[in-house]
C-alpha cells in the first residue's frame, strides 16, 4: 500500500464509523478521489513512483530539523521510500562541516552530513525571512510529516509551533524533538545528546568503572537511538490517521530516550533496589559477567548464565572450579569473586581471542570481543546483514555508509545516494510548489533562498 495524500488540507476528520471495504476496494477509491482533490501544485509535486514502490512510496516529508536525531528519523523514512526534503539555511548546517569539529574524526569527506541526510532533495531558506511563510505554508500544506527540532523560544518567534501549522494541513504529522521535553522548568534548554541523553537520564554516570570520572561518550550514539524513537513516534501517528483521517503532534526527547535506555536502573531506584558500586573488573559483582584480555590484547566481554557453568569450566580446561571448596555456596563465591577474578585472568591471557572464539561458540555462550571502528568496518556480519551498504555519489573515499536499523523481509530499501548540496533543489521545489520563475528570483532577491543558483557541496 503506498500512502496517499490528503483528500484535502481543510476537510474535517471523519466524525462516524462506516463499514470497512475491502483493502483493494479502499484503496481504489482512496486514490481517485485523492487525484481529484489535490491542488494542481501538490499534485505536481509528487514524484513519479518507483518501478518497485516501498513501504512509504508516496509519502512526502520536511525535514526541518539539524544535527543528527531528527534527521536521522527521516532518513529511516527515506530507506522505505518516502520523499524527503531536508530544509537549511542559505549558508547551510553546521553539520556539514562535522567532519572537522573534534572529536569527531577528521576526514576530507563530510561522512556526518551523509550518514543524516542521504536520500533527501535540498532546500536553502531563511526562515527569518518575511517572505519565507508563504513558501512554508506551501510545503506544509504539501507534507505528511515535518519534524522539528528547533528550540521552543526560537520556534515561537519563527512561528513553526504545531498551532501556527496545522491550520494549514489538518492531517498533518508534526514531529516535535527537544532536548528535555515539552513541560518543566528546563523545557526551553538547548541540549544534545551528551547532555540530554546521557548525563541527565544517569546513563552516565553508570558507563564508567570504579575510581575513573564520567567519560565522553560516542558522538550521536543518543541521537541515533532517539531517532528510532522518533520514528516510531511519526509510524504510530500516521497508522492512527489512517485509521481515523486525524494528523497528530508526536514527540519525544533526549532526555526521555536517555531515560528509556538507562530503565532498569531508573526502574530499580524507583523501588529503592539496593545497588552495587561502579563496575570494578579485578572486584567485579559477578565474575561471571565480565571483561576479560586474551593473549592477543584483545578485550572481550563474557557472560555467563548459570546453565552454562558447568560447560564453560570445563571448555576453558578449568573444571577443578566447579569443586573449589571457595566457590562451593553461593556466600562463599560472593566472598572470593576477586580470587575467582584472578584465575580466569589468568586462564584467558594463555590463548589469543581467535581460540576462545572457538571455545565460546563451541558451548554457546554469550561473548563478544570488544572491537575499534576501523575493525568493525571489516566485520562480515556487517555487509552480510546489510549494515554497510553502498552509497552512490558522494565522491572522495565515501563509497560506503550505515544503513538504518530496520529491515522488512521482502522489502528492498532504497539505495543510499548522497545527501544534497546546498540549495540543490530549490529551484525544482519551488517550481513543484507553484512558484513562478519571477516569484522564485523575487525570494533569492530578498535573500529567502540564496542568490547564487550555483550549489555549495
Amino acid at each position: 500500500m503506498r500512502w496517499k495524500p490528503p483528500t484535502s488540507v481543510s476537510a474535517p476528520p471523519p466524525k462516524t464509523r462506516r463499514k470497512a471495504l475491502p483493502p483493494s476496494s479502499r484503496n481504489v477509491r482512496r486514490s481517485f478521489a485523492d487525484a481529484e482533490a489535490r491542488p494542481p501544485s501538490t499534485r505536481d509535486l509528487e514524484r513519479t513512483p518507483m518501478a518497485n514502490d516501498n513501504i512509504f512510496s508516496g509519502l512526502k516529508v520536511v525535514d526541518l530539523a539539524s544535527f543528527i536525531a531528527g534527521p536521522s528519523a527521516a532518513v529511516i523514512l527515506s530507506d522505505f521510500g518516502a520523499d524527503v526534503i531536508k530544509v537549511e539555511p542559505p549558508s547551510g548546517e553546521l553539520w556539514r562541516h562535522a567532519n572537522h569539529l573534534p572529536p569527531q574524526p577528521v576526514a576530507d569527506d563530510a561522512y556526518p552530513w551523509h550518514l543524516a541526510n542521504r536520500n533527501k532533495r535540498g532546500m536553502a531558506l531563511d526562515l527569518k525571512s518575511p517572505d519565507a511563510h508563504q513558501v512554508l505554508e506551501k510545503l506544509v500544506k504539501w507534507a505528511d510529516v515535518l519534524i522539528v527540532n528547533t528550540p521552543h523560544p526560537a520556534r515561537k518567534k519563527l512561528k513553526l509551533e504545531y498551532e501556527d501549522v496545522v491550520g494549514w494541513n489538518p492531517r498533518l504529522i508534526y514531529a516535535d524533538l527537544t532536548g528535555f521535553g515539552d513541560k518543566g522548568p528546563d523545557a526551553n534548554l538547548p541540549g544534545f545528546d551528551i547532555t540530554s541523553y546521557w548525563a541527565r537520564s544517569g546513563l552516565l554516570s553508570m558507563t564508567r568503572d570504579a575510581g575513573a570520572p564520567p567519560t565522553w561518550p560516542v558522538a550521536g550514539s543518543g541521537d541515533n537511538a532517539t531517532a528510532v524513537g522518533l520514528y516510531s513516534a511519526i509510524v504510530t501517528a500516521l497508522y492512527r490517521r489512517e485509521r481515523t483521517g486525524e494528523g497528530a503532534h508526536v514527540t519525544t526527547s533526549l532526555l526521555a530516550e536517555g531515560v528509556w535506555s538507562a530503565s532498569v536502573s531508573i526502574q530499580a531506584a524507583l523501588c529503592d533496589a539496593k545497588f552495587f558500586g561502579l563496575h570494578d573488573r579485578m572486584h567485579p559483582a559477578n565474575a561471571a559477567m565480565n571483561v576479560y584480555r586474551a593473549k592477543d590484547d584483545t578485550w572481550f566481554v563474557l557472560i555467563i548464565t548459570q546453565d552454562k557453568v558447568e560447560a564453560v569450566a570445563k571448555a576453558i580446561g578449568r573444571p577443578d572450579l566447579l569443586t573449589d571448596p571457595r566457590f562451593s555456596d553461593p556466600a562463599k563465591l560472593m566472598a572470593n569473586m576477586t580470587e575467582l577474578t584472578a584465575i580466569l585472568d589468568q586462564t584467558f591471557c594463555s590463548e589469543p581471542m581467535s581460540h576462545w572464539y572457538e571455545v565460546f561458540s563451541g558451548v554457546h555462550v554469550t561473548f563478544g570481543a570488544v572491537r575499534g571502528p576501523q575493525e568493525v568496518i571489516n566485520d562480515p556480519q556487517l555487509r552480510a546483514n546489510d549494515i554497510i551498504v553502498p552509497l552512490e555519489g558522494a565522491g572522495g573515499k565515501l563509497t560506503s555508509t550505515i544503513s538504518s536499523p530496520l529491515q522488512v523481509h521482502g522489502v528492498v530499501k532504497v539505495p543510499a545516494k548522497r545527501a544534497p548540496k546546498i540549495g540543490e533543489h530549490n529551484d525544482e521545489v519551488l517550481r513543484q510548489l507553484g512558484f513562478s520563475g519571477a516569484e522564485i528570483d523575487g525570494l533569492r532577491a530578498s535573500g529567502t533562498i540564496p542568490k547564487t543558483k550555483e550549489h555549495a557541496a
